[in-house]
Order: structure tokens, then sequence, then C-alpha cells
């Protein structure tokens, strides 16, 4: 149980990750979607930060002295991430709108039927 305890933000990154992929999978709504896709993107985020989490280490500046150091790498790569996660959101969106303005709607299948009908 204390390895539970102790990882916790670990079973949370989990579960995030499975609702957002849940709500990309069974969704019909393509704005639900996008959701699922940050949700997805966020646990990511917060699965990455964890891991670069040294216990007892301090900011990577070179003091000296023997010290134990948390790696800096996976910060500055969400700092990427969250870049491209905010770019590819606004893309999604605005193809979100321009589907909306064509079809008169963001359901899957009601767009899928649109398209199937001669």
């Amino acid at each position: 149980m204390t390895a539970f305890l102790e990882h916790y933000n670990y079973w949370i990154a989990i579960f995030l990750m499975m609702a957002g992929f849940y709500t990309v999978v069974a969704r019909g709504n393509l704005v639900k979607k996008i959701v699922g896709l940050n949700i997805f993107q966020a646990s990511v985020f917060l699965l990455y930060i964890s891991m670069g989490k040294v216990e007892g280490g301090t900011a990577p500046i070179l003091s000296g002295k023997p010290e134990v150091f948390s790696n800096p790498l996976p910060h500055v790569l969400i700092l990427t991430a969250i870049v491209v996660g905010v770019a590819t959101t606004a893309l999604g969106l605005s193809f979100i709108v321009r589907i909306n303005e064509s079809y008169g709607t963001t359901e899957e299948d009601e767009i899928q039927h649109m398209d199937d009908e001669p």
C-alpha cells in the first residue's frame, strides 16, 4: 500500500491518460475529441515531469561540492510540448469551425451520413 501512495502522481497520470483516450475513442463530437486529446496530453506532461524529479535533488547548478541533481531535460521538453499542444489544439478547433460551417454539425456520424448520400 505504501508503494501505491508513494507513486500517486503516476496513478493520476495513468487515470488521466485512460480518461482522455476513452473520450477520443468513445465520443462522436469533434470538440469533445479535442478536449480528450488535451486531457491525454496533460497526462503525458505530468508523467514526464514526475520522471524528471529526483528525491532530494537540487537544480543543476554547479557549486563545487558533490550533490544530487534533478534532470532538467524533461521540463525543457514539456515546455516545447506545451507550445506544440496549443498550436495543435488551435489548428484542430479551426478545422472544427470550418467543418461546422460546411456541414452544420460537429457530430462524426452525421458528417459521415452526409458524405455517403449521393
